[in-house]
C-alpha cells in the first residue's frame, strides 16, 4: 500500500471510531431529533468508514484512488454536515451533497 491507500484506510478506521463515540452519545446525550440526526450521522460514518478500510488495500491505481476520495468527501459532506447541525446548530444544507 502507498502512503495515498493508507492515509485513506486511516481515515476510514477513524471514521468508524468516531461513529461508534457519536451513536453511543446519541443513545444516551442526546433526545428527539438531534438523537436521531446524531444517530444518522455515525450510522452512515460507521458504513462509509468500513468501506474506505476494506476498499483502501486494493486501491492500486489512480481512478480507484479517486473512486475512494470521492467516498470520503461524501462521509464528511453528509455526516458532518449533520454532526455540525447537532452540535454547533449549523445549517444540513451540505448533507445532501454527500
Amino acid at each position: 500500500m502507498n502512503a495515498a491507500t493508507r492515509a485513506m484506510a486511516a481515515l476510514g478506521a477513524l471514521a468508524c471510531a468516531a461513529s461508534v463515540a457519536l451513536a453511543a452519545y446519541a443513545s444516551h446525550g442526546l433526545d428527539g431529533d438531534a438523537a436521531r440526526r446524531a444517530a444518522l450521522a455515525a450510522a452512515v460514518g460507521f458504513g462509509h468508514g468500513l468501506a474506505l478500510v476494506s476498499l483502501a488495500p486494493a486501491a492500486c491505481g489512480r481512478l480507484r484512488l479517486v473512486a475512494l476520495a470521492a467516498l470520503a468527501a461524501g462521509l464528511c459532506l453528509f455526516s458532518g454536515a449533520l454532526a455540525a447541525n447537532v452540535f454547533f446548530a449549523a445549517s444540513t444544507a451540505l448533507a445532501p451533497s454527500g
